[in-house]
C-alpha cells in the first residue's frame, strides 16, 4: 500500500472513531477488517511526523503468545475481551496459570478463565489510542484473516510500566503483517441421512464427562447443532428465542451463580458466578456489573437448546445460543467445578424454560443505545 493510501486509510479511519464508531464497525465502514486496519497503523509504516499525528499507533508483536499473556499476570487487573459475531464478553481481572500443550492453552483464574485454540492466532498488536479520555493501551490479538481472536484493555488499575516493559521484550516493529481475505467459517455438515444416528445417541448416553462431547462430534462428523437438532426429544429441546433473556434475569433475581462461555476459533472466555444488572437496550441484551459485561444482539438468536449431557456426577445441563448460519453464540451453565453435580436450581430453570412461559414477568425489550465499549 502507498503512503497516501496509507495515510487516507489512516485519516477516515480516525473521522469514523470521532463520530463514536466502535473500531471494527469504522474497519468493516472502510471495507478492511480490523487487523488490516491496525496492521496499516503499524509505527514501522509511519514516518516520524506521521507517527506523531495519527490518533492510533500500533507495534507488531513477535507472535510467543503463551508468553505474552503468561507475562501480562505482573501487569495487574485489566480487561479481557472475547467476542464472535454477536456477542461481546468483557471480563476484569488478573492473568493467571496460563499454559499451553501444543496449540491449546488455558488461563485458570478467578476472573479471567480462557481456552485458547493458538492454531489460529496470526497476529498481535500493542495499540495505544489517543482518545478524550487520554491514552488508551490494549493488546489485541487477530487470527489470518484480521478477526479478532482475543483483547487485552489496560484499566486504571493496570500497571503500564510492566504493561510497556512487557511489550518492550515482545515488540517486533519491523515485522510485515499480512492478512487474507475472508473469515474462518466451520465445514459444511453431512446430510442426515449419512449420519449414525442411533450410534450417535448411544454414544451420548454413555458420555461419563462433558468434554467427550467434543470428540463424540468428531467421531461421527456431525456438526454440533445438526448433533443437537437429531438427538431432539432424547438428549435435547428446544427453547423459546427469548429463554436466554428470561435465564438471565430469574438468575439476577435469585442470585444463582452461572457459567456463561463466549468464544470464536481461537479462544472460549468464561464468566463463573452471580449476575446482576440485566439490562436490555434496543437489541442488545446485557449484563452491566462490575467485573463483567456482556452484550448479546438478541435479534441474532435463530435457535436456542436446552441440552443434557451424563456424566459421572449426574446430568449437566446447558442452554445453547445459535444463529442463522449455524454457529455457535454463546452457551450458559450453572456454577459447577469438575467432580460435583450441577446446582438443582440451575436445572429447575433451565428445564422451566422449554415451556414458553417465562418466570416471573422478565423478557422486555427496551430501547437505549448498545455499549461503547471499544471492541
Amino acid at each position: 500500500m502507498t503512503t497516501t493510501l496509507l495515510n487516507h486509510l489512516r485519516s477516515s479511519f480516525a473521522e469514523l472513531r470521532a463520530q463514536g464508531l466502535r473500531a471494527r464497525d469504522a474497519a468493516a465502514r472502510l471495507k478492511l477488517s480490523e487487523g488490516e486496519v491496525l496492521a496499516a497503523h503499524a509505527v514501522s509504516q509511519m514516518s516520524p511526523q506521521a507517527g506523531a499525528d495519527s490518533l492510533l499507533a500500533t507495534v507488531p508483536l513477535n507472535g510467543d503468545w503463551v508468553a505474552i499473556l503468561q507475562g501480562l499476570e505482573a501487569v495487574g487487573p485489566v480487561m479481557a475481551l472475547t467476542r464472535n459475531e454477536h456477542i461481546v464478553h468483557e471480563k476484569v481481572g488478573v492473568y493467571r496459570n496460563v499454559s499451553a500443550r501444543g496449540p491449546v492453552g488455558l488461563a485458570i483464574g478467578p476472573e479471567i478463565d480462557l481456552r485458547l485454540f493458538l492454531n489460529h492466532w496470526h497476529a498481535g498488536f500493542h495499540v495505544v489510542e489517543r482518545t478524550d479520555k487520554g491514552e488508551q493501551h490494549s493488546l489485541q490479538f487477530f487470527d489470518r484473516h484480521g478477526q479478532a481472536v482475543h483483547k487485552v484493555h489496560a484499566r486504571a488499575q493496570t500497571s503500564l510500566t510492566a504493561l510497556e516493559d512487557l511489550v518492550q521484550r515482545h515488540a517486533d516493529p519491523a515485522r510485515e503483517v499480512r492478512f487474507t481475505p475472508g473469515r474462518v467459517t466451520p465445514p459444511t455438515d453431512r446430510p442426515d441421512s449419512e449420519i449414525d444416528c442411533l450410534g450417535l445417541g448411544e454414544a451420548w448416553s454413555a458420555m461419563h464427562d462433558t468434554h467427550e462431547f467434543f470428540e463424540l462430534l468428531k467421531r461421527f462428523q456431525v456438526g454440533r447443532r445438526q448433533a443437537l437438532r437429531l438427538m431432539e426429544g432424547v438428549h435435547t429441546r428446544r427453547t423459546p428465542l427469548l429463554a436466554v433473556d428470561w435465564l438471565l434475569n430469574e438468575a439476577a433475581t435469585s442470585g444463582l451463580p452461572i457459567m456463561v462461555f463466549v468464544g470464536n476459533p481461537g479462544c472460549i472466555q468464561i464468566h463463573t458466578g452471580a449476575v446482576q444488572r440485566i439490562e436490555p437496550m434496543g437489541p442488545w441484551l446485557n449484563v452491566l456489573d462490575e467485573g463483567f459485561n456482556l452484550h448479546l444482539r438478541g435479534d441474532a438468536v435463530h435457535e436456542s437448546w436446552l441440552v443434557s449431557k451424563p456424566t459421572d456426577d449426574g446430568p449437566v445441563t446447558s442452554i445453547e445460543l445459535f444463529d442463522e448460519s449455524g454457529e455457535l453464540i454463546a452457551m450458559f451453565f450453572g456454577e459447577r467445578k469438575p467432580g460435583k453435580p450441577e446446582l438443582p436450581a440451575w436445572r429447575e430453570l433451565a428445564h422451566s424454560l422449554v415451556g414458553g412461559t417465562p418466570p416471573g414477568n422478565q423478557g422486555q425489550r427496551g430501547s437505549v443505545n448498545p455499549h461503547k465499549e471499544a471492541a
